[in-house]
């Protein structure tokens, strides 16, 4: 018998090439907590910077506010966590009416094992033609341990 021992795939850290939008000059940023070495700006612009993390432990809410309606066509994000084991679970929503109502574009749970999965990429290929608000909530462990939610990365196109 041949065998051969071969790394196992990670998905790669850094969105592929794409015309993400500049989030920077299209909206406003409401967050529930960030730490001030690691600021929301860290995971929105593009710079190598080591992404935003909470500064309160628990469920925490990043909500980016559009100044005129965008359609989105994709949303990337790429979370990390290689300290602790816990499970997270994100649910990201949009609303078309300045969040007076919202739909539900993904709730999903993660794994993090700092033995072997490290790194969570999402890559949601969507139709969105007028979205006013994009919501991404965390829960960083669902066992209700205190854990701090963390975002390495989010591009939107």
């Amino acid at each position: 018998m041949r065998k051969r021992i071969i790394a196992p795939n990670r998905q790669e850290a850094v969105p592929p090439d794409q015309d993400w939008l500049n989030v920077e000059d299209l909206a406003l940023v409401e967050i529930t907590s960030e730490e001030a070495a690691h600021p929301i700006e860290s995971a929105l612009l593009s710079g190598g910077t080591p992404g935003w993390r909470a500064a309160d432990p628990g469920k925490q809410t990043i909500r980016l506010l559009f100044t005129q309606p965008q359609p989105l066509r994709r949303i990337w994000l790429n979370f990390v966590e290689d300290h602790a084991e816990r499970t997270q679970e994100y649910v990201l929503r949009w609303s078309a009416d300045g969040g007076q109502s919202y739909r539900e574009i993904v709730r999903q749970q993660w794994n993090f094992s700092p033995q072997g999965a490290t790194s969570e990429t999402e890559d949601h290929h969507v139709e969105l033609p007028a979205v006013t608000v994009l919501e991404l909530s965390i829960i960083p462990d669902t066992s209700g341990a205190k854990s701090f939610a963390s975002l390495e990365q989010l591009r939107l196109a």
